[in-house]
């Protein structure tokens, strides 16, 4: 059989489904164990109005902490909160066996905020966006060793 190559910029979750389950399944058989994959969020919050105005997203998987996205509203920056928000995150990892996080941050981002968390770069992607950087870091969790 050969098979259609169909691109859109209009993915349906069915789509993504179709993709990722075979996928978790190959790497399940190579692995030797169901890896847990658990969405993860610290979120920050108007404490008159509920509405979500930043936070931290992600999730665990494979015995690591990825981090997606962090955001800090500008009027809330430099008294700790982004702090907290990663302590936070991480400590949860490491409640769910987490040895290590994961993230990465553009050169006009939080770089210098991660390494004074204990984060470092293990990869740069150089013009991307154009006349920018991007890192890619982690951070040994819970005192175990990287190997």
């Amino acid at each position: 059989m050969i098979p259609n190559i169909t691109l859109t910029d209009a993915p349906t979750p069915e789509m993504r489904r179709a993709i990722v389950e075979p996928l978790v399944e190959f790497n399940h058989s190579r692995i030797g164990k169901p890896e847990t994959y658990r969405p993860l969020a610290v979120l920050l919050s108007n404490p008159e109005s509920d509405e979500i105005v930043g936070g931290l997203h992600g999730a665990t998987a494979f015995s690591h902490l990825w981090i997606d996205l962090l955001f800090v509203p500008e009027s809330m920056r430099g008294i700790g909160i982004g702090r907290q928000l990663m302590a936070q995150a991480e400590a949860e990892a490491v409640r769910r066996g987490c040895r290590a996080a994961v993230l990465d941050t553009f050169s006009f981002q939080a770089r210098g905020f991660y390494e004074r968390l204990g984060y470092s770069v293990f990869g740069t992607l150089n013009d991307c966006p154009p006349g920018h950087s991007r890192f890619y870091m982690t951070k040994q969790l819970g005192g175990q060793k990287l190997t």
